[in-house]
């Protein structure tokens, strides 16, 4: 080959591996995997690793008395005095207020002179039963009919009558009772800490005449609303967080969920709409220092999410599995987001995290998986730096077509960049090779002869296009 067709052909090669590498320059997006308006939010290992990314259910809390207990007035009754003031500390046993009992001591005395006239009648139906005995006896058997059917008449009034008796003398131990009990004592030691004298409670929340809070160790009493009131039983272990400090916490067990009282709360959400019913529950707790009473909490079950884990633990919503291998999106070097593969340890099933125990440090950042991620995808700290109007979020076309956001296509194609034409095609490397090889073969210039029906070698030749004839053509003088 002459030293012309060979600069030809290095230079073809150069053409050819230079278009190439434009091509797949502008095909890669210059290492994006995709539009450049693409960007994704990446969080840091260790932030995910301290904040025990397990997602926990929070229900609302506050400290009361253990025990509190709501005096309720009776209706038909007036008060006659009351020994305490709200604010009053308060022994068990200690007289709180008195019945005025003058209309029911006259109630008595009136049931005991009509129970003592029933007595009297019951004497006296017992007389002329006796009488008309007598009076049977003395007659012949013909004619004692009439005086049997009225002596049992009479017997009929007593037996009545003995019956009303009884009726009376319940009547009459039910109010020498509410008598004997027209002072209420304390049933526990305490503080008064309210008492409603107008008989009602113009807020509907609580109508109780008087109410005392316990002495002693605290509970909390949490709400729950019906649509989560079955994630919770007695007996459950639960962490108590401070509202100010997340740090501080408590322990304690629910003793209690109250599904026959709901919990009255005039709220609709700003919207207009009925607010889901709320029941409470209540929590024992094993340590009462640090709290106050009135304090709102945080309530959560304990899944173990106070323990520290040493190494990475990494929530499971993280990590992709396929087959025997495991990876994260995370950022490299360069904020491109790549797959890292991820070598597993421990499985916490409370809190569904993994222990990471190799792949990943706690300065590596990771993002959360979504459909349509990719290889390539900027990656930003600050989640306002994100775009959600790009293409990753807002994916168009049909499957297997090309976007016009310049995304890759689905099954790896990549879609042309603006400015490329769609009906390029690259020139193959052996056709070239083999047309600068027939042209050296037929050059003229190297004293070789040209073959009739051919041009310059722009043109093919004749002798090869027509198959089956064997002579080949005179050359020109």
């Amino acid at each position: 080959m002459s030293k012309k067709k060979v600069g030809i052909a290095l230079a073809a090669v150069i053409l050819i591996a230079a278009a190439g590498g434009g091509a797949w320059y502008l095909l890669k997006g210059n290492d994006s995997g995709g539009n450049s308006a693409d960007k994704v939010y990446v969080e840091s290992v260790s932030s995910l690793n301290s904040s025990n990314s397990g997602a926990q259910n929070r229900y609302s809390g506050i400290v009361e008395p253990q025990e509190s207990w709501k005096v309720n007035k009776e209706e038909e009754r007036q008060i006659k005095e009351v020994f305490v003031q709200e604010g009053d500390m308060v022994e068990e046993g200690t007289p709180l207020f008195e019945y005025d009992m003058e209309e029911v001591k006259a109630e008595i005395s009136q049931a005991n002179l009509e129970l003592e006239g029933m007595q009297n009648e019951i004497t006296d139906y017992q007389n002329q039963i006796n009488q008309l005995s007598k009076e049977r006896n003395s007659l012949p058997e013909a004619d004692r009919f009439e005086y049997t059917a009225e002596i049992q008449e009479k017997e009929n009034s007593i037996k009545q009558t003995q019956y009303n008796i009884e009726s009376k003398k319940a009547e009459i131990q039910k109010k020498q009772e509410s008598i004997d009990n027209a002072v209420v004592n304390s049933k526990l030691a305490g503080v008064v800490k309210s008492i409603n004298k107008s008989g009602n409670d113009m807020s509907g929340e609580d109508d109780s005449y008087m109410t005392i809070l316990a002495v002693g160790d605290f509970r909390v009493k949490g709400t729950v609303s019906e649509t989560n009131v079955q994630m919770l039983s007695e007996e459950q272990p639960v962490i108590l967080r401070s509202r100010i400090d997340e740090e501080q916490t408590w322990n304690g067990t629910i003793t209690k969920i109250d599904t026959q009282n709901e919990v009255n709360e005039n709220e609709n959400n700003g919207s207009g709409s009925e607010s889901a019913t709320k029941y409470p529950f209540y929590v024992s707790l094993e340590s009462t220092d640090g709290l106050i009473m009135g304090q709102h909490l945080f309530i959560e079950l304990d899944q173990g999410q106070t323990e520290q884990k040493e190494g990475i633990w990494l929530f499971d919503g993280y990590i992709i599995q396929e087959e025997e291998t495991a990876y994260v999106w995370a950022a490299n070097d360069n904020n491109k987001l790549e797959k890292r593969i991820v070598e597993l340890g421990e499985y916490d099933e409370e809190l569904a995290e993994y222990q990471i125990v190799s792949g990943l440090s706690e300065d590596d950042a990771i993002a959360f998986p979504m459909e349509g991620l990719y290889e390539g995808v900027t990656t930003v700290t600050d989640a306002e730096e994100v775009d959600y109007s790009s293409p990753l979020y807002n994916p168009e076309g049909e499957d297997g077509e090309a976007s016009s956001d310049g995304k890759a296509l689905e099954g790896g194609e990549m879609p042309l960049d603006e400015g490329m034409m769609e009906d390029t095609k690259l020139p193959e490397m052996p056709d070239m090779m083999e047309s600068i090889e027939s042209s050296d073969e037929e050059d003229p210039s190297d004293g070789e002869l040209m073959e009739e029906g051919t041009s310059d070698g722009d043109g093919e030749n004749e002798a090869d296009t027509n198959e089956g004839q064997d002579s080949e053509q005179e050359p020109e003088g």
